[in-house]
């Protein structure tokens, strides 16, 4: 399990939530759209506190985390992050990681 955001990803979240850093954004699955990854899930964003975080990563003083329950949507899987230049929006990337394959 491997979770990565490129540099325009991070600044798009001080942008995006408009909060003074440092901040929390919990990554969570929403069962919601046609998702990539796991059928009828969407990956979505929240700004709030962590309670009982499986994930943590603190980028440019931003701590990024996934609550223990919801582990399980990442892992066997690298998930990045990054912008779309053109359209100036979150880009979500997933790759399997090696031998596993997503459905």
């Amino acid at each position: 399990m491997l979770i990565s955001f490129d540099e325009k990803a991070t600044l798009w979240f001080s942008k995006e939530f408009e909060i003074n850093k440092p901040f929390s954004i919990r990554m969570f699955p929403q069962y919601a759209g046609f998702g990539e990854k796991h059928k009828g899930y969407s990956l979505a964003f929240s700004a709030e506190n962590p309670t009982n975080a499986g994930i943590i990563k603190v980028i440019n003083g931003i701590t990024f985390f996934v609550e223990d329950n919801d582990v399980w949507f990442f892992e066997d899987t690298e998930t990045y992050l990054s912008v779309n230049g053109l359209l100036d929006e979150l880009h979500v990337t997933y790759k399997e990681e090696a031998g596993i394959k997503i459905h």
